[in-house]
């Protein structure tokens, strides 16, 4: 089930959570008959166990569980999506993360969908997380407008408002849930790049250089009633070693541009395609009256998210 951008919701009824900069997982406990198993998914249905070893403790938890929730990764303090993606696709590390639970959707074999929220919580709260290592259950808040305040001081992400009696709709985008971010991101679908030029160059001074292999900028769009619309590209925040290697080994050539219309001629000079497989997430100041992206910088890869999932966010 996701959530809905919109305004803060107001009345009764509501609860409030934290909005956790993160990769989103199900993490589901299986017994089977023998010894129970331990399975961690992203919404995309990709299987993302062995990424977080510290998380192997869930298996203790119950014979039977099914869990929503949003693996995080603290830097400063604060959640980061980019030291997350940086913690999947890099070299392995000694970073934990941390699984933020905030949903419970089968427990000893009981399916708790119908379950209105309030009771789904209970129950959540009934489970012994604090025992388990990493884990923590995402915590409730009365007061929103408060909530909202407390994170944009401190630099998290925002808030998400869900509905105390709201059932849970698995893939669904539910009016439900409605999440208030204090900064705009987007996932983008990459469908091409521009190389790296020098410091005051050209292209062609950079391939003299040899600067022509390194990525300079992507090229994202975001699908569309007539295939894939173009969003504008993203230099910032592609200069590191390590986002470069991650880059090059992920983005698959393609012979022809797979958007939907042809690109600018600024754009699409000395574009090199892409197969529309990637998913880029990026932070940006809002939209543009022709559907661009203003000063995009790049975060990371999102391997939670398909790219025919990807949805232009109105914010």
């Amino acid at each position: 089930m996701l959530a809905t951008p919109g305004p803060l919701p107001t009345g009764a009824g509501w609860s409030f959570e934290v909005k956790w900069d993160g990769m989103r997982v199900l993490a589901e406990v299986t017994d089977g008959g023998g010894e129970p198993a331990l399975r961690l998914r992203t919404r995309s249905g990709r299987d993302v166990t062995a990424n977080f070893p510290e998380l192997a403790g869930l298996v203790d938890l119950a014979p039977d569980v099914l869990l929503d929730g949003e693996v995080v990764l603290l830097d400063g303090g604060v959640p980061s999506f980019a030291a997350l993606a940086h913690r999947i696709h890099g070299p392995a590390g000694s970073r934990p993360v941390t699984f933020m639970v905030f949903d419970v959707l089968r427990l000893y074999g009981v399916v708790l969908l119908d379950r209105p929220l309030a009771e789904r919580r209970a129950t959540l709260e009934r489970l012994d997380l604090s025992a388990t290592p990493h884990v923590e259950t995402s915590p409730l808040y009365p007061d929103g407008t408060a909530l909202l305040e407390v994170t944009a001081s401190r630099g998290l992400e925002g808030v998400v408002a869900k509905r105390e009696d709201s059932r849970y709709r698995p893939g669904r985008r539910s009016p439900d849930w409605v999440k208030v971010a204090h900064r705009h991101s987007q996932s983008c679908v990459v469908g091409g790049w521009k190389p790296e030029r020098s410091a005051g160059g050209t292209r062609l001074d950079a391939e003299r250089s040899g600067g022509a292999g390194r990525i300079g900028a992507l090229l994202l769009g975001v699908p569309g009633p007539d295939g894939l619309e173009f969003a504008g590209r993203v230099g910032s925040g592609l200069a590191g070693a390590a986002v470069q290697e991650l880059l090059t080994a992920r983005l698959t050539g393609a012979p022809e541009s797979p958007f939907a219309q042809a690109l600018p001629r600024v754009d699409a000079a000395g574009a090199h395609w892409c197969s529309p497989t990637v998913v880029a997430e990026v932070a940006h100041l809002g939209w543009t009256a022709a559907g661009r992206l203003r000063q995009p910088v790049f975060r990371g890869i999102r391997d939670d998210v398909d790219a025919d999932d990807v949805r232009r966010e109105p914010r």
